[in-house]
Order: structure tokens, then sequence, then C-alpha cells
């Protein structure tokens, strides 16, 4: 196999001349012949100033090449996209398949017989895995780890779903603009990723369980030493995988996919990763079937109590064992014997556990947050290939609920319309043309507010449904990715205010109250789509992305389905 310097020669028509011309080049930085001799470890530099989800990474960076060099390999640094989730316009989802592209090219191009990928905020991890599931390149995750928490008089706070919450309260009047501001300097007291079980913390604890990160690198803190000692070990491991040579389309075999959506049920986890998971299925050739994805959902409890789910912070679930503790309550649904690709099985992370001192945010099996999975799949007439919700951050009282429907043709238009006086608490609020294509970009706009006149009455919940996403930091009783999205071809896009709409997350089912023949009528009436953006970026997601039950990435990325 060509190695190091040799892999992947710029074509000059002369091989010999062109690893003569790249060893020339390369020697302008001062490396030596035994350095350049070395196995070559990619490390992907993901920092920017607009991204403080990633503001450790130059020291990750320095750990990794240390792991690295002390392993006996040659380090090589290079950028890639940074993509921050509250930075991004129109939203980050719009960009994550430009960054799996580059990142998928960028490893393809240079001379990198394995690749460390670092990554932290929403759509980084996702990205970088989709690349790599695309490569032939081992490659390694590197998650940037939680940020810390902060405190606001006595109230201990963490980004984000303390943000959504204040917030809120802040709209029903309940704190003054002297305090939102005092907190807004509170809520992200360090550098990393949100300190809940948003996205971003999910995806880090997913490629743990799938075999992809060292064990416990899911969730040790960005600010910790650990966390660069985990960078370190990381350099050492992504060394020893020039010799394996595991691909990670090898490694997510579909005992290790599976293993993803176990514990994605068990931690509470965002319903952000069931649309990453998608593409990453497809990346493979595969595709995520929903029904059993849900079927998993009713077998695996909740076991995490952290918020939007329960009460707790990422660092009290890194102290109670982080991911391998998690794993060996669930050691019955899943197959230990899944490859890493560092080395050994998945059931090596969890056969050598310290002994256990704590039981309230890693619960054990018998006392589960919720003795179901967090996210439950739908269908019915509203969502022919399902929508999602995340039941366990939802209103019990709300699970079954029958109300008027109120539409919103955008979000610019629910942003207009939303204080309406004549919106009720048991009304359906519907958000549309917020999907992949619709909005562009399938923003996180599900998670539609709630009215200011009724969160000043108390309402801290209603039934919200959208083709668009909401923050895995987010909760309330919201449906979201609704497939196919109205912009289409969608039955979302017939649903008019005053309609009946009833949710039964028990049944699974999501259903506009109308008769089939109506719903037919007002389909073949609907307006013809949208004319395609003019040109750029814009006009190739939108052609070529497709719906979120196939992870919206690009028809031309994904892998010939495998039906073995």
């Amino acid at each position: 196999m060509t190695r190091g310097l040799r892999r992947r020669l710029t074509s000059y028509g002369d091989q010999d001349f062109s690893l003569f011309l790249r060893k020339a080049f390369i020697k302008a930085m001062g490396y030596s012949d035994d350095a350049l001799d070395r196995p070559i470890v990619g490390i992907a530099n993901t920092y920017s100033d607009y991204n403080p989800c990633h503001g450790n990474v130059p020291q990750l960076i320095e750990a990794a090449k240390r792991g690295v060099m002390l392993a006996g390999g040659m380090p090589m640094v290079f950028p890639t996209m940074s993509i921050h989730e509250s930075f991004a316009a129109p939203t980050s989802m719009f960009l994550r398949n430009l960054m799996a592209m580059e990142t998928e090219e960028m490893v393809r191009a240079q001379p990198m017989d394995s690749v460390i990928l670092i990554g932290g905020c929403d759509k980084t991890i996702p990205a970088q895995v989709m690349a790599a599931a695309s490569s032939e390149v081992p490659a390694i995750i590197l998650p940037t780890g939680p940020m810390d928490t902060g405190n606001h008089r006595g109230e201990r706070l963490g980004a984000c779903t303390d943000c959504r919450r204040l917030w809120a309260q802040f709209r029903a009047d309940t704190i003054d603009e002297a305090e939102i501001g005092e907190i807004n300097g509170r809520l992200a007291s360090s550098v990393g990723t949100c300190t809940v079980m948003g996205t971003a913390s999910t995806m880090a604890a997913l490629v743990e369980a799938m075999g992809l990160a060292l064990p416990m690198s899911g969730s040790a803190p960005a600010t910790s030493s650990e966390r660069f000692r985990l960078a370190e070990e990381t350099g050492r491991a992504a060394v020893a995988m020039t010799e394996t040579s595991l691909t990670t389309a090898e490694v997510l075999t579909p005992q290790a996919l599976r293993n993803g959506l176990v514990t994605l049920q068990a931690l509470g986890g965002s319903t952000n990763a069931v649309v990453h998971l998608a593409a990453i299925y497809g990346r493979l050739g595969k595709k995520l079937d929903m029904a059993e994805f849900d079927r998993i959902g009713q077998q695996v409890p909740v076991l995490v109590d952290l918020k939007p789910s329960g009460s707790g912070y990422m660092g009290e679930f890194h102290a109670a064992g982080g991911v391998p503790r998690l794993l060996s309550e669930l050691t019955d649904l899943l197959d230990l014997s899944a490859p890493r690709a560092f080395g050994g099985i998945l059931g090596d992370a969890v056969n050598h556990l310290p002994s256990r001192h704590e039981e309230q945010i890693i619960r054990p099996r018998d006392n589960p947050i919720s003795a179901s999975g967090a996210i439950a799949v739908l269908s019915g007439n509203l969502a022919p290939r399902g929508a999602v919700i995340k039941h366990s951050a939802a209103d019990p009282e709300l699970q079954v609920h029958e109300g008027r429907a109120v539409v919103f043709n955008s979000v610019q238009d629910m942003t207009e319309r939303l204080e309406d006086p004549t919106i009720a608490a048991d009304d359906v609020l519907v958000l549309r043309n917020a999907g992949p294509k619709g909005a562009p970009g399938m923003p996180e706009a599900g998670y539609i507010p709630i009215p200011r006149h009724l969160a000043r009455q108390g309402v801290k919940d209603m039934v919200r449904l959208s083709d668009a996403r909401m923050s895995g930091t987010a909760f309330g009783t919201v449906v979201l990715h609704i497939t196919p999205e109205s912009a289409d071809g969608g039955p979302l896009a017939a649903v008019r205010t005053g309609d009946r709409i009833r949710l039964d997350v028990p049944r699974r089912r999501l259903d506009l109250l109308v008769d089939a023949a109506e719903l037919d009528a007002r389909m073949a009436a609907l307006p013809p789509p949208r004319v395609s953006p003019p040109r750029g970026y814009a006009q190739l997601y939108d052609r070529h992305v497709t719906q979120a039950d196939d992870g919206l990435d690009f028809d031309f990325l994904m892998a010939a389905q495998d039906n073995g």
C-alpha cells in the first residue's frame, strides 16, 4: 500500500518528479527526511473566530500533534470549514453538506495515512462523519467537548436549554430587560459546546458509542486537562490506525449503526441526530428504517438525567462515567462485538469500569427517567414519510390532543403574526415552508415561541408542528421533520387555518381531520413549485438536497442503495 508522502501524488505525468517536487516544497517548512518518511496523520483544523464552541481547537491540535509524534508519526494540520449554529445564515444545516464535501475532498486530495477530525458545534461532527464514511482514509473523531456552566443569582445556568427557558420568561414579562442582559453574559461561561444534551453533545456521544471516538471523549469538558489528554491519546491512536487501515465504512457496520440508535434513545438525545444518522446511513448505501428506530425507542428507556429531558448538565454526565457507564446499562440491547476505528470492540469500553458511586445522572435500568426512549416516529395523512417528536421533553397532557390549526406560511409569516390575540392555548400552531428546500436549510424554527399573551397567562407548552427542525436543547410538544416538506409537495401545504388536527403520540399518529377526497382536491390545487435559486451553492443545494428521511444529504453524494 502506498503510504506517507507517496499517497495521492499530484499528476505531472512523472510520479518520481511529483514526489521530488512535493518533498522540495514541504522542506521549505523545515521538515527533515526522517520526519517525511514517517506515517502521516492529518489533523483537520476547524478553529474560527466565529465559532466559540471550537475555541479550544488550537490547544487540542497541539495535544493531538504531541500524541502523533510520541507514537512515531508525522502530524500535518490542515484547515476546513467551521460551522457555528448561531453564526451561520440562513442556518448551519444549509452548510453541513458543503462542509462534508470540502472535508472529504481535502482528505482525499492530500497525503495522509489517517486523519483526526476535530469537531463540536452541532453540524461539524455529522459533516465529518459523512465525509469519513465516503473516504478510504481511516478517521477518528475528536470532539471539542462541552462548556462549563454559569451562575445567575444562585441558579446554575448552561447553554442552551436555559437560554430558551429564560427567554420564554422574558417574553412573559417575568424577567425584565436588565436581568435578561445580565443572564446573557452568564449562559455560556467558557468555550465549548452546549452543556446540555443538545445536538452537539448527542453527536459526540453517538460517535463514541459507534466506535469512532475514544472512550470518554464524548463528554470530557472543553476546558479540562482530561480533554487535552484525550487529544494526545487520539493522536497516538491515529498513528496505530495507519497500520490497520480500517475505514469508517468498515467501522460503521449495521451493528454499530444500531448501537447508535439505541444510545440516542437512552440519552434523551436530540431530534437533529435522526437527520444526521439518516445522512450517514445514506453515505453507506443504507436507508435508516424509521419504523425500526421507533421500535427501538419503545424498548430503550431514557436513562440520562440531563436537560432538556432531565435536570443535569454534561459535567455531571462525564463525572458519572459518560458513555461507557451508559452503555453498561444497555448491554442486552447493544452489540458489544462492534469494531472500533482505533482497535478492539465496543465491549472493551464497558468491561473494566470503576465502581459505581452515582445513580442520579445515569440511571440504572430499574429507575429510568422515562420507560421508553426519547424520540417517537409519527405517521398519518400529514406525515406520509414520517415525522418525529421528542416526547421525553414534551408535556404528557398534550401528547394526545386535538385542536384548531393556526397556519403560518413561512418563518417570516410566523414572526409577523405570532402575536395574534385570537390564538388560544389549545390551538395547534403549524409552520410550513421551513423544510430543506422551503426555508431553505431546514432551520431550527420548529420550536415556535408561545405567543406573548398566552405566556403571560402562564401557558408553557402548546402543540406545534412543522417541516423544520428544532435545537436539541429545546423542549415542548413539538412535532418536527414532517416529510415530505410542504415545499416538496407534502400535505402540510394543504392545511388551512381552522382545520382540526389530531396528535396521538401513543398511537404514533399525526392527522389532518379532513376526508381523503378533500385532501386530494386541495393537493391538486396547490401552486407550482418555486423557482430554483439562480446561481452558486444555493442552486446546487436546492436541486440536489434530499428530504429529512434521507438526511438532507445531496443525492449525488449518497452511495448506491445496498438492499442486502
